[in-house]
């Protein structure tokens, strides 16, 4: 199967369903806005539907009357949606304020060993000292590489790439290919070792959203590119016949999960024809997923690093969640650019 068969009017309004019901939902400035957006902004991309950048805009005008609140890594998430909104406004009050959250990443934000950013929330009962996160990718290492790509900044350009590499060194298991959830530094370990489907996914798309930003005859675009390549091959490996991945990849036990499996999927498409067989059975079940008032279902809540295996069986996955609507539209969209480019 070389191409991917779509309704491509079914997959927009889908798009639509899931983007009317995310604007439902309660934002702060925080990571579940910060995805979300990201998949509105990305939807835009695919539709063209100028209603969604009214809806981004009405709420990032509303926030910036406020000011930036106090950062932390999940919360630069929503730089990804300034960044939007200054390319297609042209206004250059989006820029500056992404701006300010880039000077945080690069000169306050916790780090350690050779850089690589501490997993930070924004709250002060939860702190995480010298671990890294796979969710970090995507609030902070592709926000890094975009903005300096946007302002011409290396300084930035080179932090995200410092990210993409700290993180694959410390998480990505030469053996699998797979990407733990995190790690300890202090301990030198993966705390339960657990390969989370979510995890997964935040490094994959991530990747496949970097490397279009990468020359490649860059040294970082091999390095980025061979941890895709060797991932992806163990990932489609672990699909479940419904087109989806469980939320622990490596056991069969664990619920299927769609926020994961949106992520995978989308890096999967960065691959041209190659994996389309798996790809055409993931959009099947994910648009299955979407209810008619747009709710992505079956996503997994916001998830700590648990104890252990059954720690993660037991995170629920009843309600409607910031990331399961972005992820799922940052996939369809990229189903709907697949009509626009030469699919290889």
């Amino acid at each position: 199967m070389a191409q991917l068969i779509f309704d491509e009017e079914k997959v927009t309004s889908v798009i639509d369903r899931i983007v009317k019901r995310t604007f439902q939902m309660d934002f702060a400035w925080d990571w579940p806005g910060g995805v979300a957006f990201y998949g509105v902004a990305e939807a835009y991309e695919a539709t063209e539907n100028e209603e969604y950048i009214n809806l981004l805009k009405t709420w990032v005008d509303e926030q910036l009357e406020d000011g930036l609140p106090p950062l932390s890594i999940n919360g630069v998430s929503i730089g990804h949606t300034l960044l939007f909104l200054h390319k297609v406004t042209g206004d250059h009050v989006y820029l500056e304020t992404a701006g300010e959250m880039a000077e945080y990443v690069l000169h306050k934000a916790p780090r350690f060993g050779e850089g690589i950013l501490q997993h930070t929330v924004n709250s002060a009962e939860y702190v995480f000292p010298e671990q890294a996160w796979a969710d970090t990718l995507m609030m902070a290492g592709l926000f890094m590489l975009r903005i300096g790509r946007v302002m011409e900044r290396e300084d930035y350009f080179e932090d995200g790439l410092r990210q993409f590499h700290g993180h694959e060194d410390v998480l990505q298991d030469p053996v699998t290919n797979l990407y733990y959830h995190a790690w300890d530094n202090k301990a030198q370990n993966h705390l339960s070792g657990i390969y989370w489907g979510r995890a997964n996914g935040w490094a994959a798309l991530t990747m496949a959203k970097a490397l279009p930003l990468i020359e490649v005859t860059h040294p970082s675009f091999m390095i980025i590119d061979g941890s895709l390549r060797d991932q992806l091959s163990a990932l489609v490996r672990l699909q479940d016949e419904s087109g989806l991945w469980h939320t622990i990849l490596d056991d069969p036990d664990s619920y299927l999960e769609v926020s994961a499996s949106a992520g995978i999927a989308s890096a999967l498409l960065s691959s041209g024809k190659l994996y389309t067989k798996y790809v055409q059975k993931s959009l099947s079940a994910i648009l299955d997923a979407v209810e008619e008032d747009g709710r992505v279902s079956k996503v997994s809540a916001g998830t700590a690093v648990m104890n252990n295996a059954d720690g993660y069986k037991q995170v629920p996955y009843k309600r409607i969640q910031g990331w399961g609507q972005g992820l799922a539209l940052t996939f369809l969209a990229d189903v709907l650019r697949t009509k626009k480019r030469v699919y290889q």
